[in-house]
């Protein structure tokens, strides 16, 4: 398998998750700008939509969009715990933390990078990922991960979102859970590896 991805960008989380699952992979890194692949490729070829992550399976498939990627690969090893069954009502619970993570997290963030935007915009913006950093803070309060006692894919997404708040100077004390349950995934040794990959590559 090829992981394409882009240093402080969602693939991040595919990557934590290969790691985690200790699979064999070969990491290619995308200019985000030029959109060429560190082999000289146009990453557009490989994922029309321009974006990272795009997984490449060995038959040549492509597979796109961090959430059904991170579920694709915690189903390549169930045993992991990475995810819960398919089918389960637990999988129906962290496929609902996956879209919360994207719509709310994710796409709320994204916002901020758009410095077109003017300061009352942006303002109303933060709010609102604020008022959801709220509510990460009552669930996070009363466990360690968002599925209850163990890591899964989705704190792999929230990790990775959670990580671009450096570049809009949002500090975390605000939300100790917060800041306590990021700290806590930064710790481990497959978040570790995937992090010194990306900065050496």
């Amino acid at each position: 398998m090829k992981l394409y991805y882009a240093p402080d960008t969602c693939s991040l989380s595919p990557h934590i998750v290969l790691r985690e699952l200790a699979l064999e992979f070969e990491l290619v890194k995308v200019d985000n700008r030029s959109k060429l692949t560190s082999d000289g490729r146009d990453f557009r070829l490989i994922n029309p939509k321009g974006y990272v992550a795009a997984l490449e399976l060995d038959d040549g498939q492509i597979l796109t969009e961090g959430p059904a990627i991170v579920q694709y690969l915690a189903d390549l090893r169930p045993e992991s715990g990475l995810a819960p069954p398919a089918g389960s009502w637990a999988r129906v619970r962290l496929q609902e933390w996956l879209n919360f993570i994207t719509s709310e997290i994710h796409a709320g963030s994204a916002l901020l990078f758009n410095q077109a935007l003017p300061d009352a915009v942006l303002s109303l913006f933060r709010e609102k990922l604020f008022r959801r950093f709220d509510f990460l803070q009552d669930t996070l309060a009363e466990k360690a991960f968002l599925m209850g006692p163990s890591f899964s894919i989705a704190d792999a997404y929230l990790f990775t979102v959670l990580g671009w708040c450096k570049f809009f100077s949002i500090e975390l004390d605000r939300w100790p859970a917060l800041l306590a349950y990021r700290a806590n995934i930064n710790a481990r040794p497959a978040v570790q590896a995937a992090l010194r990959a990306e900065a050496t590559q």
